[in-house]
């Protein structure tokens, strides 16, 4: 089992806290997590684009000049796609990309990404932000402490503790590439996006409890 430093907001080390190696040991698996992220950007699509066709176009439906003796090729309608003005052919119409990806392949993607980002030296374990203030000033003095702002320019950061932690929330959200979510809110989107990870221990706890392959199949079985 992995064995990690446990870090306060004044970036000393209070102890060490060992991570289940089912979810913070997986091997990297580029295929998964690449399938998950493309499921996610789908998933985020509004599918609202659309194009008017010749039933959508205003103009008259009449018969501009008869069909023979005129000399001009035949014509049914200015809405016609052939004529400036008129409808779209097979142009974007409204739908739905979303798709489903097992609940499997996306919690194992999501501890694929995990474990590569604690390889990585990116990962922090935080004892707790219970003591962050709700002014943004604090926060990133919080953040500048932590060594993750440098030279005025904020590491891109994912926060992930309690959404119960109203200052945090309040302190965070006017501060660009920072973002705050718990552990069951937590996406491989936002993993592989951010270059650092804070983590506080009670959402370890919360990780390890619905990402641990082995909890998943006690549950099945009873």
């Amino acid at each position: 089992m992995p064995t990690v430093k446990v870090r306060n907001l004044s970036n000393s080390e209070v102890g060490d806290i060992e991570l289940s190696d089912a979810v913070f040991g997986a091997e990297l698996n580029e295929s998964l997590i690449h399938e998950a992220v493309r499921n996610y950007l789908a998933n985020r699509r509004q599918g609202t684009s659309a194009t008017k066709t010749r039933g959508n176009v205003s103009g008259s439906g009449r018969k501009l000049w008869k069909q023979k003796g005129t000399g001009r090729a035949r014509i049914a309608s200015l809405r016609s796609p052939l004529w400036k003005g008129g409808g779209n052919v097979h142009g974007p119409q409204p739908r739905d990309w979303s798709y489903n990806l097992p609940k499997k392949m996306r919690r194992g993607a999501l501890r694929s990404a995990l474990s590569e980002r604690l390889r990585e030296g990116n990962l922090i374990i935080i004892d707790d932000f219970a003591s962050v203030g709700a002014k943004t000033r604090e926060f990133i003095g919080v953040l500048e402490t932590l060594g993750l702002v440098d030279k005025k320019k904020a590491t891109k950061t994912l926060i992930v503790d309690s959404l119960d932690n109203a200052n945090l929330i309040r302190s965070s959200r006017n501060v660009q590439k920072t973002k705050v979510t718990n552990g069951y809110g937590l996406n491989v989107y936002d993993v592989l996006y951010h270059e650092r990870l804070l983590i506080s221990k009670s959402a370890i706890e919360e990780l390890t409890t619905f990402l641990d392959p082995n909890r998943e199949n006690e549950k099945e079985a009873a």
